[in-house]
């Protein structure tokens, strides 16, 4: 039996990384780092201070790595002014996302190193130059570019040397001192790459951007107003052909069969946990779509979230009641923590996909007026 001192130090860790990828979307890059610094080092943390088993600590690092991921992926589409990095950064998270799906199935190494975590540098870069440069200089070109760095001289050799070398930076250091040389030059290398992207951009506005810069849109705004009505008032088999239904149920059921993997008392399948939560978001879609349709607007993510997940966990115990009737169960335990992954990410993704669309029409009404005033000149 673990000692209440080291079952102490796990749930205070696994907490950090659940709570601290929550500030992503209001402060990107603070979020980001200490997210990605708490996931370096909670290994550490668990060897030095806890006698805890780690034989399965790969699939729970890598399953609470995609948890932050998917956060920080649903704060792009709140906050990312510059489309095409918004789409790149798409791509590349759920490439990652598909990769660790599998990964986490099949247990094949490699998996890890083709499907390599690109994203989160790549964010890491679209944030950086944020803090003192409007991102919409940064072209297509530019971004590619700053991808394929990324790919090459970042992520390759990190994933091969984390999952297929399976190497300890601490303890390759310990072993040999100079061996630090090595890491400063290849950081050496890499700050050289993102000042040749950056050298020719104008100059830098004054002060740092840190929290996040995102359009809001009052609800006394008339503008706004239309923009949100004409989006809420599609019906809801409309809104099923659109993208955003379809992914949603792939982002939510990817994560699942990842989390699925991990938890102990899971006796459905992947399959099986992906279509009961597909038929819940559909039952979200239609019910958000019927709080539209009835004036109802939350004004705070809190509220909403708090709301779904009631109403969640009343189809969850609806459903438990109901199958005990033919001598069938479902652990509530699991299913409450499916609930819980459900709501937050179908609630984030349904209110920052919003303020993208309205983000998105204000910019093309701005572009229409300038255009209807150039032509007027």
């Amino acid at each position: 039996m673990p000692e209440t001192s080291d079952l102490f130090i796990f749930w205070a860790v696994v907490a950090a990384r659940f709570l601290i990828p929550l500030t992503i979307p209001s402060y990107p890059l603070p979020g980001i780092i200490l997210s990605l610094v708490l996931d370096m080092v909670d290994q550490t943390l668990f060897q030095e201070f806890t006698n805890l088993p780690l034989v399965d600590y790969q699939e729970y690092d890598k399953a609470l790595d995609i948890y932050y991921l998917a956060i920080t992926y649903l704060s792009t589409l709140r906050n990312w002014s510059n489309f095409f990095a918004f789409e790149a950064g798409r791509f590349l998270f759920y490439y990652r996302l598909i990769g660790v799906a599998i990964f986490e199935i099949t247990h094949l190494r490699l998996l890890l190193l083709i499907f390599s975590n690109v994203f989160e540098y790549f964010f890491i870069f679209y944030e950086l130059v944020r803090l003192k440069w409007d991102p919409k200089v940064l072209t297509k070109d530019r971004l590619i570019t700053a991808t394929a760095f990324i790919w090459v001289f970042a992520k390759l050799p990190q994933e091969y040397w984390i999952h297929i070398a399976q190497m300890d930076t601490t303890d390759w250091i310990r072993a040999n001192p100079s061996n630090v040389i090595v890491l400063i030059a290849w950081a050496a290398l890499l700050i050289f790459l993102g000042w040749w992207l950056l050298r020719d951009l104008p100059p830098m506005r004054p002060g740092l951007i840190i929290a996040a810069s995102y359009k809001h849109f009052p609800f006394y705004s008339l503008h706004a107003r239309n923009i949100r009505d004409n989006y809420t008032s599609q019906r809801f088999f409309d809104d099923f052909l659109h993208y955003e239904l379809i992914e949603k149920i792939v982002l939510v059921s990817l994560l699942s069969t990842i989390f699925a993997q991990i938890l102990p008392e899971v006796r459905a399948s992947s399959f099986q946990v992906a279509i009961g939560l597909s038929i819940l978001i559909i039952i979200n879609t239609e019910l958000s779509q019927w709080f539209a349709r009835r004036g109802t607007h939350w004004k705070s993510i809190i509220q909403e979230f708090i709301v779904m997940s009631v109403v969640n966990f009343g189809i969850v115990l609806a459903y438990d009641f109901l199958i005990t009737r033919f001598d069938g169960s479902i652990n509530l335990l699991d299913a409450s923590f499916f609930i819980l992954l459900l709501t937050l990410n179908v609630t984030l993704y349904d209110r920052y996909r919003r303020w993208q669309i309205w983000s998105q029409a204000e910019m093309d009404v701005f572009a229409d007026q300038n255009k209807q005033i150039k032509a007027a000149d």
